[in-house]
């Protein structure tokens, strides 16, 4: 049997609408507003075309299709998230990726050399754009979302925050336990550590926000500024941007000129078109607070075994509980960076493994640099 080379990539893209098609599914069942659930349940719709499209092209080039459409861990695991959070939670997540298939299977349809999946590619390239900018534009975010540089909000904060009080405290624990330390030591240690990072993530989670914000609001003043000092430069500008969009110089000519005449409607496209800046919902005092308390929360799993027993188990317990800890919050990334559960928590695994590793041997180290230099016998 005679098979493309591009079959492997066709599978993988099949994959990826039969988990869109869930995601969406799972959203509309989740979701309170009735205008916006229907989007959803629409988009599922076209997500379910999109299947069986790539089911056809499968067929057509002889591989056998499995009747079964399985949806990845990874799309389960997001429909978690946005059962337990709300859609709102991870939208930006999926427009993102609606973004890297649009991208995907413009590449495919140029090098495809098999007409089917190659005007496939080009069908569902201009489908997925299409839905996903008319679903953006509905909630509130118009344009090309999956250009933005905001993902996930504060679900991003609450996992990485999670993920760097873990791995630190683990690390800091595993330190003190090298040094052959009492484990009330451990226990002091651990707590005063969460207690640090917790605030020191907090506050630079608050600043890196707050600093962020104060850039977006000088540049959006001297937009505000310009606009009223060169109105003729600032339309020019504004009809190039449509320009590159697609519009014809006329057409374009005209759309910025009417903008022009708000100019509150005006700075609003430059902002969103020139600037790339978009209404958030995270504030810095938040984004700070959510920050910190994740951390909190991640740094006191290694801690706990210790606060609720004091034999020798608890070291084993502590190590078992954080490194399933660390393979979960690997899991949870995956929502993030695209890739599967397994191989990010996997990856988050072995970094949690190998900072509790160097953490125990530089305690240990040090143990028997100052036994030695005080004259104390290292058991």
């Amino acid at each position: 049997m005679s098979h493309s080379p591009t079959d492997g990539l066709v599978g993988h893209f099949l994959a990826e609408e039969i988990d869109a098609a869930y995601l969406y599914r799972e959203l509309s069942a989740v979701e309170t507003d009735a205008k916006r659930r229907e989007i959803f349940r629409k988009l599922a719709e076209v997500e379910d075309r999109h299947v069986e499209r790539w089911e056809q092209v499968l067929i057509e080039q002889g591989v056998k299709v499995s009747e079964v459409r399985t949806p990845s861990g990874r799309a389960r695991l997001t429909a978690w998230v946005a059962r337990k959070l709300g859609p709102g939670a991870v939208l930006p997540m999926i427009l993102r990726e609606e973004g890297r298939e649009v991208a995907a299977y413009l590449k495919l349809a140029k090098q495809s050399t098999d007409p089917a999946t190659s005007s496939t590619a080009a069908d569902l390239a201009t489908d997925s754009a299409m839905h996903a900018q008319e679903l953006a534009s509905i909630i509130g975010k118009p344009g090309e979302p999956w250009h933005s540089s905001e993902v996930g909000g504060y679900l991003r904060s609450v996992i990485y925050g999670f993920n760097d009080g873990l791995t630190a405290n683990f690390g800091l624990i595993a330190g003190v336990i090298g040094a052959n330390s009492d484990l009330r030591i451990v226990i002091i240690t651990g707590i005063a550590g969460a207690a640090a990072d917790a605030l020191s993530m907090g506050a630079s989670g608050y600043l890196a926000a707050k600093s962020e914000a104060e850039v977006h609001a000088h540049d959006i003043e001297m937009e505000r500024y310009e606009i009223r000092m060169m109105p003729d430069i600032e339309e020019d500008e504004l009809a190039l941007i449509y320009e590159a969009k697609g519009l014809d110089p006329e057409h374009a000519r005209s759309t910025a000129h009417a903008l022009m005449a708000d100019p509150e409607k005006a700075l609003a496209t430059k902002v969103r078109e020139e600037l790339d800046i978009s209404d958030s919902a995270v504030t810095p005092l938040k984004d700070g607070m959510v920050t910190g308390v994740a951390t909190l929360i991640g740094a006191i799993i290694p801690i706990l075994p210790f606060l609720l027993t004091t034999s020798q188990w608890a070291i084993w317990i502590s190590l078992t509980i954080s490194m399933l800890a660390h393979f979960a919050v690997g899991a949870a990334r995956s929502v993030f960076t695209g890739r599967g559960i397994w191989a990010s928590g996997r990856d988050m695994f072995l970094v949690g493994f190998g900072v509790a590793a160097a953490g125990y041997v530089i305690g240990k180290g040090l143990e028997l640099v100052m036994g030695h230099e005080l004259g104390v016998p290292v058991p």
